[in-house]
């Protein structure tokens, strides 16, 4: 190598200094000054061909988030660099509502060059950018990676055309939380709450409500994050598979519609205030004794901690009357993509397949300290997803949390998934004010059929 010889040199040059210090002018023979040229070359040339048989190899990543998204990415790229150390992975923090005008500022003008290697995508968003920049993502399908092992309703966001595109990162697995003290009160326990649908939950709710005043659901006004777990819970979507916006004449979308006002009339959900921070106050110390949320929402809920050991948790309630209905949904989460501006597909793919798509003990370290739990079944294997959880009665909520994420139906979200989310926002609110539910379900159809032309 350079340094070495350069080393040597230094020394050569030191020797010769101290000699003619001393006042000696003899010289080194010549023979032993040849071979420690020599041997210099031979190292230079041995550490060239080891750096150009390795070659420093760099792949760039885009995400948000620094104590979660981001901190997983770095931990993966030092379990790659245990096996790979001429690979550097370099993170670079950026907030969503950057990375999608980015993309599609680079899709408009067919600019990729300015894209990372990998990216992280919200699952809501993928299959809009996926179908709508057909030129934006590499198809991984067949890079190697084994996608049956992860749980399908997650798969579905980043897969279009039966290809895949995406590789599933943090879980949105759907659960139910309860104050078990507060079941306990009116006479319940969590068993009552699971395997159920929603009309019984709504007796429940509804006799838990009268005896302690405690709502078992809590909702934002205005906000529809339920009504779309509902309605994928069964299956279903806003969208066919050729992406036509199905709304007016959704069996289930009416049902969930029906099921979601029938609570509310009933005094089974409370609807809060549009405010998240109001929300999240209902069930930390306000009138709210249950969440169904995504399973990231448990870290809101352990807020409050002198509510530890006083919660438990299940699956949520399913649609009475629906064909393939599930007590299983996910809100939430987000995928990895590959970019056409990678220049090195093969290093990209390897990277993942090794880290997020096959390491049980990566999965294993970045959750305890970010509480990211894995879509990838096999990572329910380690160790510490079963472990107990003080918090919520004892249980290994972890492990449960990817069971339930392998029984989420898929959703098809589409090209105008937010669209159609705030159409039948405003085609709820008309009902609830006292419109016609086929008529407003039907406004919001011409609605996003408008937009979509």
């Amino acid at each position: 190598m350079k340094k070495k010889l350069l080393a040597t040199l230094m020394i050569v040059a030191m020797s010769a200094s101290m000699l003619a210090g001393c006042g000696n002018k003899a010289e080194a023979p010549a023979d032993n000054a040849a071979a420690t040229d020599d041997a210099a070359a031979k190292d230079d040339a041995a550490a060239t061909d080891d750096a150009a048989a390795e070659g420093e190899q760099k792949l760039t990543v885009w995400c948000w988030d620094p104590s979660f998204n981001i901190y997983a990415m770095e931990t993966a790229a030092e379990y790659y660099k245990k096996d790979h150390p001429n690979v550097t992975v370099e993170v670079v923090e950026t907030p969503w509502d950057d990375i999608q005008p980015l993309i599609t500022n680079a899709a408009s003008t067919g600019e990729y060059s300015q894209l990372p290697d990998i990216l992280l995508m919200q699952d809501n968003a993928f299959q809009k950018n996926a179908i709508s920049y057909p030129d934006l993502f590499v198809d991984l399908t067949d890079s190697g990676i084994d996608f049956s092992q992860f749980a399908a309703g997650k798969l579905g966001y980043s897969t279009v055309g039966g290809r895949n595109y995406g590789v599933p990162f943090d879980n949105g697995a759907v659960i139910a939380c309860y104050r078990t003290d507060i079941l306990e009160q009116a006479g319940y326990t969590i068993d009552d709450l699971t395997d159920i649908t929603w009309s019984r939950f709504e007796e429940i709710s509804s006799d838990v409500q009268a005896k302690t005043g405690y709502y078992l659901l809590s909702e934002r006004t205005g906000e529809i994050d339920l009504i779309m777990m509902m309605l994928q819970s069964a299956g279903a979507s806003m969208f066919d598979e050729n992406g036509a916006a199905v709304i007016a004449d959704n069996a289930a979308l009416k049902n969930v519609v029906e099921t979601f006002n029938s609570l509310v009339d009933n005094n089974a959900l409370l609807l809060t205030q549009q405010n998240w921070d109001e929300y999240i106050k209902s069930f930390n110390s306000g009138s709210a004794a249950g969440v169904i949320n995504g399973c990231w929402i448990m870290g809101s809920i352990q807020a409050a901690e002198d509510q530890a050991g006083k919660w438990a948790i299940t699956n949520m309630p399913k649609l009475d009357g629906i064909d393939g209905a599930t007590n299983y949904s996910n809100n939430g989460g987000s995928s990895w993509a590959v970019t056409t501006n990678c220049k090195n597909v093969e290093l990209a793919t390897d990277f993942l397949n090794s880290t997020f798509c096959g390491s049980v003990d990566f999965y294993a370290e970045i959750l305890p300290s970010s509480g990211a739990i894995a879509t990838w079944a096999p990572a329910a294997e380690a160790d510490v997803y079963g472990e107990p959880s003080e918090f919520f009665s004892g249980d290994a909520v972890f492990k449960k949390v990817v069971d339930f994420s392998t029984k989420t139906p898929s959703n098809n979200t589409g090209v105008y998934y937010y669209e159609a989310r705030n159409a039948v926002a405003t085609a709820i609110t008309n009902i609830q004010n006292g419109g016609n539910i086929d008529d407003e379900l039907a406004n919001a159809q011409a609605t996003v059929e408008a937009q979509m032309q």
